[in-house]
């Protein structure tokens, strides 16, 4: 795995490009039947998922089978890189590529610390009330409201949220406190329209019960080797496009009409940081057996309970 670090042009750090080869299929992979999903971890069923007609949400059950891919964080370790999303970025990006039960696949990623999760939080609304609001409720099975949170982009927990008394919540706590909770680790499911913890669900707790935004991590595709070239060819003709239409412009009116760098340049910028950071739609593979095998685990998972009604 190649891994570049991401800067705006003003040299702020967005993320970190993760380019990943020779890993065909994830460990912890999206399978898709029509309008129902089904996530699982090295063949364990995690989440199975109904796209409710007409587009207003997500039914889903959800087994107690997941499993972190990161390991327990130390007090030590939070407090030797807090605030640092960057040197966390990179900590993190070990875990997705040496655990086998990760999303990674072939491609490129990006692992970015401008989660659009906290940006419509009102400055009237807490810290606490506002995660509260955004976390998806349910067990095992829920819903995923896309009418009432349009565009707002919840968050699923893959298992049920620890309480504020949980002796790991309570660690977390502390370090909430302080200023060195490590990040929670989101990846973005374009077709849940939903951010999943992958990691983090303790830490989400701790800073739900401290009133403290937590940091966050957030995991999605960019645009992939495959198209970059031609991508990337594009914004460069974008370019010398304005620049060859100010020309004329100024071979018309004169010299007082500008030369357009001061307009194409930053465009340019703009489109190439792009490529780097836009998210792509969630891979999902064609579930082997389709609907029938969808509906079989179903069976399997929810031990013979009436879901999905549909």
């Amino acid at each position: 795995m190649q891994r570049s670090d991401i800067r705006r042009g003003d040299g702020t750090w967005v993320g970190l490009s993760l380019d990943v080869q020779d890993r065909h299929k994830p460990g912890l992979c999206a399978f898709a039947a029509g309008p129902r999903l089904l996530i699982s971890q090295l063949s364990r069923p995690l989440l199975l998922a109904v796209v409710e007609e007409p587009l207003q949400g997500v039914d889903f059950w959800r087994s107690d089978a997941y499993c972190s891919i990161v390991p327990p964080l130390r007090a030590d370790v939070g407090r030797a890189l807090a605030g640092s999303s960057q040197r966390w970025a990179h900590r993190m990006a070990r875990y997705l590529i040496d655990s086998p039960g990760s999303p990674l696949h072939e491609g490129r990623w990006l692992l970015s610390c401008e989660s659009p999760l906290p940006r419509w939080r009102h400055a009237a609304t807490s810290h606490a009330e506002y995660w509260s609001s955004m976390l998806v409720e349910g067990h095992p099975d829920g819903y995923i409201d896309w009418f009432f949170h349009s565009t707002s982009f919840e968050v699923l927990p893959l298992r049920p949220m620890p309480g504020p008394d949980n002796g790991r919540v309570k660690a977390y706590r502390k370090q909430a406190r302080e200023g060195t909770l490590p990040p929670v680790l989101l990846w973005w499911v374009s077709g849940l329209d939903c951010h999943l913890i992958l990691d983090g669900h303790a830490r989400l707790a701790a800073a739900i019960a401290e009133s403290v935004e937590p940091p966050l991590l957030q995991l999605h595709r960019t645009v992939p080797r495959d198209d970059l070239a031609s991508r990337i060819d594009d914004a460069v003709g974008f370019y010398g496009y304005e620049l060859a239409r100010f020309a004329e412009l100024r071979a018309v009116h004169g010299p007082t009409v500008p030369d357009g760098t001061a307009t194409a340049g930053p465009q340019l910028v703009r489109l190439l940081h792009d490529l780097d950071t836009t998210q792509q739609p969630t891979w999902a593979w064609p579930l082997p057996g389709g609907e029938g095998q969808w509906r079989r685990i179903a069976r399997e998972v929810t031990a013979g309970h009436d879901w999905p009604r549909t």
